[in-house]
């Protein structure tokens, strides 16, 4: 029989849903039932795609006699943290409190007033590793509620006063100066690890906001920076050897089990893609190197082929399992791939490729991972470097075509406006910068879809929603879904000036502003009406996603370059020094906001462009200003006169003299208008 799951629409509850225990969403009808009958709250947070997730269900959650002592002793609540990161932020703080880690599933006991008294992650049914069985534990902790409820008092009220005070606003820190940021991306260069790619050790995380900055201080100076521009590119080549990068479909997987990027944690979550998807974009306009271009278009393309809904939004995820096995639908044997490439040449150089043995490379399989570069493969082939990417290119796609008769890993198809966001504006960036004219036109079909899509079936009376499955919207958007949406839709009125984009856009800033200002001058995640919380959360730690705090600074930022809202930016500031001792501290943690810092130290350059005739007029204009990557530069356009929907910055501006006419500005003060693209390129890099 069905438990209280079965009416939800999170793919991840819905797993649930048939499970012996007794298991509630999170709502009033179950919290008012922990304290009518006085008793603790299980509660257990998980997503979807998580493996572990899957191992504990399977192992205690399926298991009657577990289940019946859960549903005698304990309200037991399933939270998707994907859907609530608010609940997700306050207990992740309260784990890593009480056991010194955290991670998914994350199984916290709570009092009847949302206090939690004990934590953890994932615990066998069976002692293992100095982890009590789930059992155990349940029975231990039944027993304490009951004979010592001065002890559990006496801890849930600890770990209140600590949340409450990492939850309260710190002290306006000093801001952040060019020497801070020199000293940061030191630290970043001394810490990078050299040998393989990245920061840390395993398991091994992609950092594309860390990428991203050092990205943006290489451009700093003209030719670019060296140092920071080699370890960002060092990131983005080691990671797409193979094994973390999906050679055959594109995409990346959600971390590295092991130092080398090699054996991934095989599940596929659309923010990391998103992210890494412009990283490679940026490295490209950079270097022009085809390289990350191919890495960028082709995980744009695995996103477009397995992740977008009819409907226009992107789903969450894919499982790392599938037919219970970790990765079966990615790896390879020997004889497999043989199968797929009857050709003997073209299985040789692919064989020398990726350095394929009888053995594989883990467990009896194959991830593929690069032995051999391009220029390594032509000589030994006698072949052009050009020869070489388009026979793999070829070899990946019979291997593409081979591996759809696989049982492919399960989707997670909810529809989550935050990382929506993320993914329409690296659509939306492809859409304007990549060289290729139909796959230009491709993508921003697809941004201009997603976009549509996100401000009608997301918005219900002008109110944002989080969460979209199967026709069906629901949930308070949080702070990171207002400003991730709102980046996102400014990236796409530069890819098309349509200014419906920008007005959205404008309109949720107000919005965003309302519902989630701290009284401090930096936000709250969740927006005031929201009830049934310990407290209200500000996570303003970027970590696999950007913190809302951060992408609401950076979206106000943006924003204040086509407004001359000057209040923007002054928000923006007061929620930065929020943390600017953090991040002097902890830069690793923190990037998203180091994008911040470095915007409000260096304010981008505005180009507005004017035009009296047809749009075509203005395209070598916008290939002047496309050309090269100029982090957060604004860029308008509109035929004369422009419309009052316009961005304020075209306020004024005339077609001299009937001719195509561009104005580049700073803090809108303009230079003289110009009206050639070689006037417009000497005004815009003449001085670097």
């Amino acid at each position: 029989m069905p438990n209280h799951l079965d009416q939800e629409n999170s793919p991840y509850l819905l797993q649930h849903a048939n499970n012996p225990v007794d298991w509630y969403p999170w709502s009033t009808q179950a919290l008012e039932k922990a304290r009518r009958e006085n008793k603790p709250i299980f509660l257990s947070i998980g997503y979807a795609a998580c493996h572990w997730c899957h191992v504990m269900a399977h192992e205690s959650f399926e298991d009657p006699e577990t289940a019946g002592i859960m549903n005698q002793n304990f309200v037991n609540i399933k939270v998707d943290r994907e859907e609530r990161p608010d609940l997700d932020n306050i207990y992740m703080a309260a784990t890593q409190a009480l056991t010194g880690s955290g991670g998914w599933p994350m199984s916290v006991f709570l009092t009847p007033d949302l206090r939690p008294f004990y934590a953890g992650t994932y615990f066998p049914p069976v002692r293992r590793h100095d982890l009590p069985s789930f059992k155990e534990l349940l029975t231990s902790l039944a027993e304490a509620w009951r004979e010592q409820p001065g002890e559990i008092a006496r801890v849930s009220a600890k770990v209140l006063e600590h949340l409450q005070a990492a939850n309260a606003a710190g002290l306006a820190g000093p801001r952040l100066t060019e020497s801070d940021l020199n000293a940061i991306t030191k630290a970043l260069l001394d810490s990078y690890d050299w040998g393989y790619g990245g920061w840390g050790g395993a398991p091994k995380f992609p950092q594309p906001m860390l990428i991203e900055f050092l990205l943006r201080r290489a451009v700093r100076s003209s030719p670019p920076e060296e140092q920071p521009l080699k370890a960002a590119l060092h990131a983005l080549r080691a990671m797409a050897r193979g094994g973390m990068y999906d050679v055959v479909g594109g995409g990346f997987s959600r971390y590295s089990t092991d130092n080398f990027w090699r054996v991934p944690h095989f599940e596929k979550m659309l923010y990391d893609n998103a992210q890494l998807a412009r990283a490679y974009l940026h490295a490209w306009q950079i270097t022009h190197d085809s390289f990350f271009h191919d890495v960028a278009t082709r995980t744009l393309k695995f996103l477009q082929r397995e992740l977008l809904d009819p409907a226009g939004g992107f789903y969450s995820s894919l499982d790392a399992d599938s037919e219970g096995q970790e990765g079966r639908y990615y790896v390879w044997t020997r004889h497999e791939i043989r199968a797929a490439l009857p050709d003997d040449r073209e299985f040789e150089i692919f064989s020398a490729a990726y350095g394929l043995t009888e053995r594989g490379n883990w467990e009896g399989k194959t991830v593929l991972q690069r032995a051999l570069d391009d220029d390594s493969l032509a000589a030994k082939f006698q072949l052009t470097p050009e020869e070489v990417r388009q026979q793999l290119a070829n070899t990946y796609a019979l291997l593409l075509a081979a591996r759809e008769y696989r049982i492919r890993s399960a989707t997670d198809d909810k529809v989550l406006t935050g990382w929506n966001g993320l993914a329409l504006q690296a659509f939306a960036e492809a859409a304007r910068y990549i060289d290729d004219a139909q796959l230009a036109s491709e993508f921003l079909e697809v941004a201009t879809r997603s976009a549509d899509f996100l401000l009608t079936a997301q918005r219900s009376g002008g109110q944002l929603r989080r969460t979209w499955r199967r026709g069906n919207a629901g949930g308070s958007a949080f702070l990171e879904d207002y400003a991730a949406l709102i980046c996102g839709l400014l990236a796409l009125y530069e890819a098309d000036f349509n200014n419906r984009w920008f007005t959205a856009a404008s309109e949720l800033a107000k919005r965003m502003i309302t519902q989630f200002s701290h009284q401090d001058g930096g936000f709250f995640d969740t927006p005031a009406d929201v009830q049934g919380l310990l407290l209200r959360p500000r996570d303003l730690q970027d970590n696999a996603t950007p913190s809302g705090s951060a992408l609401a600074s950076h979206a106000l930022l943006r924003l204040a370059s086509y407004t001359d809202q000057i209040q923007y930016g002054a928000k923006a500031d007061a929620a930065l020094s929020q943390v600017t001792d953090a991040i002097r501290q902890f830069p690793t943690a923190f990037g998203r906001w180091l994008t911040v810092a470095d915007l409000l130290l260096h304010p981008p350059r505005q180009v507005a462009l004017v035009y009296s005739g047809y749009f075509q007029e203005i395209q070598p204009m916008l290939d002047v200003v496309n050309s090269r990557f100029r982090p957060d530069l604004a860029l308008t356009a509109s035929g004369f006169p422009p419309p009052d929907s316009a961005p304020a910055l075209l306020a004024d501006r005339t077609a001299e003299e009937g001719l195509p006419t561009a104005y580049v500005c700073e803090s809108f003060v303009c230079k003289l208008p110009v009206n050639t693209p070689a006037q417009l390129a000497q005004q815009l890099d003449g001085d670097t």
